[in-house]
């Protein structure tokens, strides 16, 4: 029973998350009241680990959701319902994708789906900042590392992740 709430719920969330893996975060935000398959801390966390590991964050969030309710089969049931309805969606779009491109309606409708988009990315950004600033170190090292993505925007990804890491190992040793 609790592979196919978990499919189930990851097909909705696979269905309705435009826009890539960080727009899954409010849906798993909704997830952790009502299910205990995993807290708002752990999802904190399980973010951190999806953006640092290889594979598109919504998929490894899935999956480690999905693992975290019920194991192996869990985390296959919830992957693969997340995925299923893109799936679905390619397959039937990419037929009339080419035909329709230049129809003024299908154009309207991308339209007005990116300001949507933006807003579930902007409200992600929201909810993550309330999962990672608990204090106000975890707030100095989040401006920190805003001015400097702002300011030196050619520095690496991995550079802030593992400067995150080592201070994350320094705050807890503290």
């Amino acid at each position: 029973m609790i592979y196919l709430v978990l499919f189930g719920e990851f097909f909705k969330i696979g269905l309705l998350a435009i826009g890539g893996g960080l727009v899954t975060i409010p849906f798993l935000m909704e997830l952790t009241d009502r299910y205990d398959w995993f807290s708002k801390s752990q999802l904190a966390d399980m973010i951190a680990v999806s953006e640092s590991t290889p594979g598109p964050i919504g998929v490894n969030m899935a999956t480690y959701a999905g693992f975290n309710a019920a194991g192996i089969s869990g985390g296959i049931a919830a992957t693969f319902g997340l995925v299923l309805p893109s799936l679905i969606i390619i397959i039937l779009i990419s037929k009339y994708v080419m035909k329709y491109q230049s129809c003024l309606a299908f154009q309207n409708i991308l339209f007005g789906v990116r300001p949507a988009v933006l807003a579930l990315i902007l409200y992600t950004g929201y909810i993550l900042v309330g999962l990672a600033v608990t204090d106000v170190l975890t707030g100095a090292a989040a401006v920190v590392s805003f001015l400097i993505i702002h300011r030196f925007n050619k520095v690496h990804p991995i550079i802030f992740i593992m400067a995150g890491a080592v201070l994350g190992i320094l705050l807890e040793m503290r």
